[in-house]
């Protein structure tokens, strides 16, 4: 029974941590990002390496070194050399470069200055509703006062104005 409990109360506690804003928003992330990677993909191998093959080869995995012997295949068939694949660090970095601008450009500054107009909006509000506190204060302690002065003109004994006793 108190297995059973437990198992009912940790689903629960699972279900309660999958239907969270922020797992539900981190999960349309990784959706919209892996379709995000493939477009920058396509550009960096359809656009900036034919650019960049200009200069050199047409793809930038074509670019390599040899560290060790001469690369190759030797005559026991077995590959001879080190090869540094540089690149394709190169491709890589630049479809990362890439993918940053355009999420920065498109999708940060964007929403920072959003964020950053609202809490202007919201402190410019917050300054008006103080001012009108402190008017309201201040009508408040004229009408005190007034008071105040007529109970001692009439002869009441009025209380001091600033007193709070009976006010």
């Amino acid at each position: 029974m108190v297995s059973e409990k437990k198992k009912v109360s940790v689903l629960a506690g699972f279900k309660a941590f999958l239907m969270r804003g922020n797992v539900v928003d981190l999960a349309v992330a990784v959706v919209i990002g892996a379709a995000f990677t493939n477009i920058v993909n396509s550009v960096v191998k359809g656009l900036i390496s034919p650019v960049i093959g200009l200069v050199g080869t047409q793809s930038l995995d074509a670019y390599k070194s040899c560290i060790k012997d001469t690369c190759g295949v030797g005559p026991d068939g077995k590959a001879t050399g080190v090869e540094l694949l540089w690149g394709s660090v190169l491709n890589a970095a630049l479809t990362f470069l890439i993918t940053a601008a355009v999420v920065y450009f498109l999708m940060v500054l964007p929403m920072s200055k959003y964020l950053a107009r609202q809490e202007a909006r919201r402190k410019a509000k917050e300054g008006v509703q103080e001012t009108m506190e402190i008017t309201e204060l201040e009508v408040l302690k004229e009408i005190r006062d007034a008071l105040v002065a007529q109970r001692g003109a009439n002869g009441g004994g009025g209380l001091a104005p600033g007193s709070r006793d009976g006010f």
